[in-house]
């Protein structure tokens, strides 16, 4: 039986571009990086999710800035791949892609916090908007210590960026995302407002 038959035709490049972006973004490189290089399941370290923040807590940089920079990759990838199938479906296949990385379903849905997923989507959907994102972690992060805090800063901002920019579908999206990215660090906002937050590179 046809089930492709079943489903609206306008829904169909939506629904394989949501895909394509999850696949891509659940690959776990946090995972598979740090067990080939021997420093066992990072998801018995740290916080116990696969982004590059926690593989860092290893105190391995090189490992951690791979694991980044894949991670970012991935996300990159998903939207320039769907990108070719139509207009719009980049942003579809970008909030794929990070909630690929966040509740990936071969680990059990326990990912990562989406960051380095989001600083790709970004820098393929409105560069400019990945740059500044980029920026505004980096300069939070340089003042603060804090990860978590230079990641929910830069998001939050990050719609309004794209609305100055004149790109409201992915402003829109942004928002969206806003709101995943604050809701997964949930546990880290409870440890900011505790001043109990490990600083960028503290091992736990």
């Amino acid at each position: 039986m046809d089930f492709s038959a079943l489903i609206p035709a306008p829904i169909m490049p939506s629904a394989l571009a949501l895909a394509i972006g999850y696949f891509l973004g659940s690959i776990p490189f946090g995972l598979i990086f740090t067990a080939r290089a021997g420093l066992g399941d990072i998801r018995k370290m740290g916080s116990g999710n696969i982004g590059a923040t926690n593989v860092l807590r290893t105190g391995n940089k090189v490992v951690a800035a791979a694991t980044l920079l894949a991670d970012a990759a991935k996300g990159a990838v998903a939207v320039l791949i769907v990108d070719q199938m139509g207009a719009g479906l980049g942003v579809i296949a970008a909030m794929g892609a990070v909630l690929g990385h966040l509740f990936p379903a071969w680990l059990g849905f326990r990912g990562g916090k989406g960051v380095s997923t989001t600083i790709g989507v970004l820098l393929a959907l409105h560069w400019p908007t990945g740059l500044i994102f980029l920026a505004t972690w980096l300069f939070v992060a340089i003042v603060t210590r804090l990860s978590s805090a230079s990641a929910l800063i830069a998001i939050a901002t990050t719609p309004g960026v794209l609305w100055a920019f004149d790109q409201p579908l992915t402003a829109r999206f942004a928002l969206m995302l806003c709101i995943v990215v604050w809701a997964a660090h949930h546990e880290n906002i409870g440890r900011l407002l505790a001043g109990a937050e490990p600083i960028i590179g503290a091992k736990k």
